[in-house]
């Protein structure tokens, strides 16, 4: 299974993007009112410059106390993006994910950000690819 294919599925981009002048107080309230984890900070709305997390909120209360809040996306996100293409399998992504600990990747196309995957989408996908397996095995076996 495809980056792509699980894109589909979804049917919008998915990406909720801030500025990186955008406070930290109103991420949190986008990420609250989206039910969301994530937020992509973009100044062109095109590239991924950083991610604005929950974690990353967290962190900079843990870090820094409850100033802050006071702060900016660019003053807390991480910078560091993994992204992924859209023809990354769900298996590279799951493994990705996985050995560095987040949830969430950015999926870009010549550059510019057409997506976002989170761990929710590739294991519910897997899951719906195993349970059409499961039914085609059984048919099989079945003669059907």
């Amino acid at each position: 299974m495809l980056v792509k294919q699980i894109l589909k599925a979804k049917g919008s981009n998915g990406v909720t993007i801030a500025t990186p002048e955008t406070k930290v107080t109103d991420i949190a309230v986008i990420l609250t009112s989206q039910k969301i984890g994530v937020v992509v900070i973009s100044s062109d709305q095109k590239t991924a410059q950083g991610i604005v997390s929950e974690r990353d909120i967290v962190r900079a209360i843990a870090e820094r106390g409850m100033s802050s809040l006071g702060l900016v996306a660019a003053d807390i996100m991480t910078c560091k993006v993994e992204t992924c293409s859209r023809d990354a399998t769900a298996d590279q992504i799951l493994l990705i994910m996985s050995e560095r600990r987040f949830r969430h990747m950015p999926v870009l196309e010549n550059n510019k950000l057409i997506g976002l995957i989170t761990q929710g989408d590739v294991v519910k996908a897997k899951l719906s690819q195993l349970s059409m397996e499961k039914v085609a095995m059984e048919n099989m076996i079945m003669g059907c």
